[in-house]
């Protein structure tokens, strides 16, 4: 059914469907149940310690025998900067007078580690079939011994200079991420997102510059963007948004709530909430403080200021300062069950896909 069979192949999974890997918002349930399906699921591991991290997979490997995807953060963490984050606490000075909260009490400290030694013990250990990355690669040494396990290795690449490099690097697939997809931005070879390119015009370039599979990502909730995906050239797709809205997901009601509501002109790419761009529902804070703000404190710092604003407008049942993580299509999900959306999204695309195909 699949006009092309290059990622299904490489892996060993039956639909060309891979569930973003989305920090803080699934767990092992949902990777199960996308792979249960045919799918790739994927464990996010960037908010995890390293005991979390072996403790989820093992849940995976009882409840499932198929390929699944380990992902990780490979950013270089923030240096102190006393100054900037002193001046990003001023500017939020007022919310917390409003909220009846001090500012001057010592903010929590926002750290998320990228890949190290240690995790890679954990991939040498436990061999998940796939392991991704965002924000490009970790350290050569580090890669070689993931690779030297017998993972496969994924990347995401926001611009065609980007795929060359983890195609060069060694990659086994590239992630084409357009710029309508919910969450971080993976792009690591340049910071101005006003040249990012959409999803239908990166795919295609992204597909003649590489010669291993290309992954489309970006604005892709239904089988009418998969069977879009393979025209473009694609061997498969990565959807996160629509997940969100499965019983799996492990985001708060408040953002359900906004996923509801979604529409196409309401998300936006923010540093706001961590210092890189990530697209999220508009809310209070972005829209007053950002979306983008040069006060914002490098990733994943920014955070900090913002917790206990966050935690006292959400137990009041509001989101003003809460990161909505979405993408351009949230309007187009529906609350059904993990692995029924997988399949669903799977039998819509084909069907797209046979009627292309077949003689007007």
């Amino acid at each position: 059914m699949w006009p092309n069979r290059r990622l299904l192949d490489l892996i060993g999974i039956e639909l060309p469907i891979i569930q973003a890997p989305m920090a803080g918002s699934n767990g092992s349930a949902m990777a199960i149940a996308v792979s249960e399906a045919g799918g790739l699921g994927s464990l996010p591991c960037a908010i995890l310690d390293a005991a979390k991290v072996r403790a989820e997979i093992g849940i995976i490997r009882q409840r499932t025998t198929k390929p699944i995807n380990v992902n990780f953060f490979c950013h270089t963490p923030a240096k102190p900067d006393p100054e900037r984050d002193a001046a990003w606490k001023a500017k939020l000075k007022g919310y917390y007078t409003e909220l009846g909260l001090d500012a001057s009490v010592t903010m929590p400290a926002i750290s998320l580690a990228p890949f190290d030694d240690a995790l890679c013990n954990i991939v040498e250990d436990l061999k998940p079939e796939v392991v991704s990355f965002h924000f490009g690669l970790p350290a050569q040494a580090l890669l070689s011994r993931v690779k030297a396990s017998g993972c496969l290795v994924l990347s995401s690449a926001t611009t065609v200079e980007e795929a060359r490099w983890l195609e060069g690097k060694g990659c086994d697939a590239i992630v084409a991420q357009g710029y309508e997809a919910g969450g971080h931005r993976g792009m690591f070879l340049t910071d101005n997102i006003a040249t990012q390119a959409g999803t239908f015009a990166l795919v295609p370039q992204v597909v003649d510059a590489v010669k291993v599979p290309v992954v489309a990502a970006g604005g892709i909730a239904d089988g009418r963007g998969i069977a879009a995906a393979f025209a473009l050239g694609a061997a498969g797709t990565q959807i996160g948004t629509a997940y969100l809205f499965t019983p799996e997901s492990l985001i708060t009601d408040l953002h359900r709530a906004e996923l509801r509501a979604a529409r196409d002109d309401r998300t936006a790419l923010t540093n706001v909430f961590t210092g890189r761009p990530a697209r999220s529902l508009m809310n209070r804070i972005m829209h007053e403080i950002g979306p983008m703000s040069e006060a914002a404190p490098s990733f994943p710092t920014a955070g900090g200021a913002l917790a206990p604003l966050k935690k006292k407008a959400e137990a009041a049942g509001v989101s003003d300062f809460s990161s909505l993580w979405a993408g351009q299509a949230a309007s187009l999900g529906s609350e059904i069950g993990t692995g029924d959306l997988t399949r669903q999204l799977a039998e819509e695309a084909g069907q797209r896909l046979k009627a292309l195909a077949s003689p007007s």
